[in-house]
């Protein structure tokens, strides 16, 4: 029993395909790409539910053919996966995926594209990746198209690219900011590019999509901040912060009471979306500054906590930078699957603690002190001690990241 995929794009079927259709059995496609390229005598099966045509696909024998069309590219995010997982072996003749036919269109290079998928990661995820990376290409499904990921991108500089009916006989490709997509009705199929800078030269790189990790690793030290003497977290502090707010691509982190940003850039930088809420003008500044020296894009909030936390996006984790419960309670409320609290004092332990709990968080902590190797005037190695600071971790267990 043969099983191949052919790759259908809208134009010519691949090298190949002609043969391998003459000599099958069995062909299953949608209802279009049956009445277009399924030969007359070979028994069909119009896919809506995957699971007739396994079942039809497993019952060949001996040395029938089975052919399985599907859109473009069908290793890429497409039907080469589920045949594999109910243990059919396949050949592939691929076509050109809506990815490559959207760039070509574009004119522009996609080795540093991400590419996310909505059907299986969720219009949250592939949102967060829009906000985060700075050229990513998402793959649409119905409740999660231009529009859906238009309305949730208010905020973020960005412009989107919109490939409707790509190879078909309705293609239209259109370039329009996120006010205007949120507000239009678009054709299925469609694949979006949401890009930064339309016009700028990505640099040339070495791994698709971009860095998977920052290449100079993370716990930043604190010399490569813009910050007030003294007010930025020390680099041991924030890789234990990082730990346990688990930054990652498809996660949106809220860094409350952000100061010169050092957090959120970091989380940034990890892939995550970064929001960074902080009412000191000065501060805002040196945000911008730090996340643009950094390479990464984080949205600076201007404005005093918790009252403009109410008009942002779900976080899944939270990071809050200072010690008002009244802060912490509207952090603790937003339903972010982690929290992390820095604290000086340990009298506001138990009531950080409490506010926690009350919102459904499990919470353990630790008291933190790193101690650096220092220079004496005579040249010897001491030990230098910062304060120590307390951190309470909040984690909801028995929740999807999402």
């Amino acid at each position: 029993m043969t099983v191949t995929v052919i790759g259908v794009d809208g134009g010519s079927l691949p090298e190949g395909a002609t043969e391998v259709l003459n000599a099958a059995e069995l062909v299953v496609g949608t209802r279009e790409q049956l009445r277009s390229h399924a030969p007359e005598g070979a028994r069909t099966v119009e896919l809506g539910s995957l699971g007739p045509a396994m079942s039809a696909l497993s019952a060949l024998t001996g040395d029938e053919v089975g052919v399985v069309f599907a859109s473009g590219d069908p290793g890429f995010f497409g039907a080469v996966r589920a045949l594999r997982s109910k243990g059919l072996r396949c050949s592939v003749l691929p076509a050109v995926s809506s990815v490559q036919r959207l760039m070509a269109r574009v004119g522009r290079s996609w080795d540093d594209v991400t590419v996310v998928s909505t059907r299986a990661g969720g219009l949250r995820r592939a949102l967060n990746v829009c906000r985060a990376h700075q050229a990513v290409v998402v793959l649409t499904s119905s409740g999660a198209g231009p529009a859906q990921l238009a309305a949730g991108l208010s905020g973020w500089r960005r412009t989107m690219v919109v490939g409707e009916d790509l190879g078909g006989a309705h293609e239209r490709v259109t370039t329009v900011d996120p006010t205007e997509a949120a507000g239009r009705t678009w054709l299925e199929p469609n694949v979006v590019f949401c890009v930064r800078d339309p016009d700028a030269v990505p640099v040339r790189g070495w791994h698709g999509g971009g860095e998977p990790v920052p290449p100079s690793g993370w716990g930043v030290a604190e010399e490569e901040f813009s910050h007030r003497q003294g007010e930025v977290s020390g680099s041991e502090l924030r890789a234990l912060a990082l730990s346990r707010l688990a930054p990652r691509p498809g996660s949106l982190v809220w860094d409350v009471g952000a100061g010169c940003g050092a957090v959120a850039v970091e989380c940034a930088r990890m892939g995550a979306a970064a929001v960074a809420v902080e009412e000191d003008e000065a501060q805002a500044v040196r945000l911008v500054s730090n996340a643009t020296s950094h390479g990464v894009d984080v949205r600076v909030v201007e404005g005093r906590a918790p009252e403009v936390l109410r008009e942002l996006p779900k976080p899944d984790s939270v990071f809050v930078g200072v010690a008002d419960p009244e802060v912490l309670a509207g952090c603790a409320h937003v339903g972010a699957e982690r929290v992390v609290l820095v604290l000086e004092e340990f009298d506001r332990v138990k009531p950080s603690r409490d506010i926690l709990r009350n919102a459904g968080y499990v919470v353990d902590g630790i008291q933190f002190c790193a101690h650096r190797i220092a220079e004496t005037e005579q040249g010897r190695s001491r030990l230098s001690g910062a304060e120590p600071v307390l951190l309470l971790f909040g984690r909801r267990f028995g929740e999807e990241g999402t």
